[in-house]
């Protein structure tokens, strides 16, 4: 018995005769060994335990884990017909044969013999008859009610009672090393659901009950005997035919069958169907070869051959318990082999509170509303760009499809509209079209540094898209696709804005159009797959001024762009990388001061390590003034004249490494000095209390140095007033 305090749960405990009390904690070391209880004469209040073998067992003890200390005695009884912990329990130190449960409840949820006192009477009703009898005789020790999860029907809301009924079973467990075998031969998206949650249930694998007690469904094509001695089963509708005498079978529903009896071949005895009929999920599981009605026809037989595995099949996350698992079950029992070759796993799709999408509780928006506001593609592009695209759950908010409309479309249509509409100026202009293919992409790229980064990016993009599509990694080609439309209207439009509607010379005019259209083109059949109708309306007008190759009915219709890799110049997009950096941090300086872009700086200082990088952006210098408005942009490499750099220890990755180590460890990390924080992030690793800390288990930040923090704020002031009192009207070279 647990003790609370230093009182037990005794009706009287001078009663009893205690030869030993034992902690729960010891009790582990006899997990599937039992600790037999006995009882000397009868149950009264006078028995004694012992702990001896002169007696009748009635009961024994073991211990497992689900049974916690924190309410109650610490000390449960056992239900095996009523409970899956019992079920594995009791079966696990031989306490019932699996195949014959005591099971004193009818399937109306009504007591049987030989619980005489209650018979008839609905267990959940019985709860106060039952605590009145113990009553009676004295022996109740303590009533009280709480709070607890339950089951209960969603469709009634009527509590519901966990019990075992009598069910066919496909022998799973016996297939466990071979499940275990297939599941690594498929590929799985994303990898841990099939090492983890998938992986964990093949290893805890049991059999699986194929049947349910339901009229509506597939029979089970199981014929018996009354005693249940003699079996068959029956393959086909042919054999079916053949063994019961009757032609012409078409529907296999149980209505036209049940009624149908076999003579036995080998016994001459009569069958008849078993009452109950396949789980839905074996049928699932059957697709592969149920679609085709194969092994049945020749064609299905030919198309099997080439079909299976399928190259690939998607489902929710929910599904490892379900299809995958059932999948995996018949393709391992029938062919020894996975059902399929790629697994793609996504997660749920939740309302925004957090809770299932419920139609009762009406916690979602009308999808049709959304659609219909926001625009599908929106509603696609906001969901195969979120957690669930990585097996993880979703909290569904519309504002979140608003956001896409106004960060990703939007931009997204004015890219394509400003072309449209220049182009159309340039051909007013000129009488010349453009025609994309004109020139070669290395001819575009090295008119202007611009051009040659967008062409570099889009073949990075299609490089990296057709290689992340083909391993079937769609959370991470979606978040790269969003970038580079990112990249084109903030980055690539805005800087060749004037260059684009003609302000710079006419040829130049031409081929940034015609560059600007290759990429559009480009885009439009990349994001096709994700954002289908809002990229077949822009094909449908950019196809005006693409090359005959490709000209087609549809996008749809047109294959993903091929690769570009004699364009690709990662060491330039790194470059533009930097700059796009260095232009960001000046902006968040302006906004941390509030100094407005159309008030001129005089200088910037850029400070990194690495000269490298500095020449970097010092290769594109006439950018960086343009977009802060700065007269002139100072380097240096001497960062520790302008920073300080602190670490600290990322305690969720640290602490369960360290464990108890991890304070001491911690300090250390604080105490480090700058330099002592530079030489960690340039060896990628320090031994610190005899522990070996990788850089990325530490949080590295930049200070601005205190010899500059007083001065920082009036070396501001001075630069804003030489620039605003003598050269107001100045503007800054670019």
């Amino acid at each position: 018995m647990r003790k609370r305090g230093r009182r037990m749960f005794w009706p009287n405990r001078d009663s009893y005769n205690f030869i030993r009390t034992q902690r729960r904690q010891s009790l582990r070391f006899w997990r599937g060994t039992r600790v037999r209880i006995w009882w000397v004469g009868n149950m009264s209040h006078s028995s004694t335990i012992l702990y001896q073998s002169t007696a009748i067992e009635l009961f024994f003890l073991v211990s497992d884990d689900y049974v916690t200390d924190d309410s109650g005695t610490g000390i449960v009884h056992q239900a095996p017909a009523f409970g899956e912990d019992d079920y594995r329990v009791c079966v696990a130190v031989g306490a019932v044969d699996k195949s014959q449960l005591p099971c004193p409840v009818d399937e109306s949820g009504r007591f049987l013999e030989p619980v005489h006192d209650f018979v008839g009477v609905y267990v959940k009703e019985a709860d106060k008859l039952i605590v009145d009898a113990i009553k009676k005789k004295g022996r109740i020790v303590k009533n009280e009610q709480y709070f607890h999860s339950y089951p209960f029907c969603w469709r009634s809301e009527t509590p519901l009672i966990y019990k075992a009924v009598p069910a066919w079973f496909v022998k799973a467990e016996e297939l466990k090393d071979k499940l275990l075998e297939n599941n690594l031969k498929s590929s799985w998206v994303p990898k841990f659901v099939q090492t983890n949650r998938f992986g964990n249930w093949l290893e805890n694998v049991r059999d699986w009950n194929v049947s349910r007690n339901r009229y509506w469904g597939t029979p089970l094509p199981i014929w018996t005997n009354e005693a249940h001695t003699e079996r068959l089963v029956i393959g086909s509708v042919e054999e079916l035919e053949t063994l019961c005498g009757k032609s012409g079978i078409v529907d296999i529903h149980r209505e036209n069958i049940d009624d149908l009896e076999i003579v036995n071949p080998e016994t001459g005895n009569v069958l008849k169907r078993v009452e109950e009929v396949f789980d839905c999920w074996f049928e699932s599981g059957s697709m592969p070869y149920a679609s085709i009605h194969y092994p049945f026809t020749e064609e299905a037989r030919n198309y099997f051959g080439n079909a299976f595995p399928a190259d690939f099949i998607a489902e929710g996350l929910d599904q490892t318990r379900g299809w995958f698992y059932t999948l995996t079950v018949l393709a391992t029992a029938l062919y020894d082999k996975p059902a399929f070759k790629n697994c793609i796993v996504n997660g749920l799709v939740l309302a925004e509170d957090g809770k299932k999408m419920s139609k009762r509780l009406k916690n979602y928006p009308d999808p049709m509303t959304v659609v219909n506001e926001h625009g599908s593609d929106a509603l696609r592009l906001y969901l195969i760009n979120s957690p669930v695209v990585r097996a993880e759950p979703l909290r569904f908010r519309e504002a979140g499809v608003r956001d896409v409309v106004k960060e990703i479309m939007l931009p997204w249509f004015n890219a394509y509209r400003f072309f449209v509409q220049n182009a159309k100026h340039l051909e007013f202009e000129t009488g010349e079209s453009i025609k994309v293919g004109t020139h070669t992409a290395k001819e575009m790229g090295s008119r202007n540094p611009m051009d040659h980064w967008v062409m570099s990016s889009l073949g990075s993009l299609i490089h990296f898209v057709r290689q992340e599509m083909a391993a079937y990694r769609l959370f991470t080609v979606v978040p790269r696709l969003v970038h580079f439309i990112e990249d084109l209207t903030n980055w690539y439009v805005r800087l060749n804005r004037p260059r684009l509607k003609g302000a710079i010379s006419l040829d130049d005019w031409r081929i940034g159009l015609e560059n600007l259209a290759d990429v559009l083109l480009a885009l439009s059949r990349l994001m096709a797959s994700f954002t289908p109708f809002f990229s077949e309306y822009t094909y449908q007008n950019l196809k005006n001024y693409a090359p005959e190759s490709l000209q087609s009915e549809s996008v749809h219709f047109l294959m993903v762009p091929e690769l570009r890799d004699d364009v690709v110049d990662e060491k330039f997009e790194a470059a533009v990388g930097r700059m796009q950096e260095a232009i960001t941090l000046g902006r968040v300086a302006r906004e941390r001061r509030n100094v407005s872009l159309k008030q001129p700086l005089g200088k910037i200082t850029l400070v990194h390590r690495d000269q490298n990088v500095l020449d970097s952006v010092m290769s594109l210098e006439s950018y960086v003034k343009s977009e802060l408005n700065v007269q002139e942009v100072v380097y240096s490499t001497l960062e520790s004249e302008f920073v300080v750099l602190k670490a600290d220890a990322d305690g969720k990755i640290l602490g369960k490494k360290l464990g108890k180590s991890f304070a001491k460890v911690h300090k250390a990390v604080r105490s480090m000095t700058s330099d002592q924080v530079q030489d960690l992030e340039s060896n990628g690793s320090v031994e610190i209390e005899g522990h070996k800390i990788e850089a990325c288990d530490i949080r590295i930040t930049r200070d601005l140095a205190p010899s500059l923090k007083d001065q920082a704020e009036h070396l501001e002031t001075v630069c804003l007033r030489a620039v605003s009192e003598g050269e107001r009207n100045k503007r800054p070279q670019s």
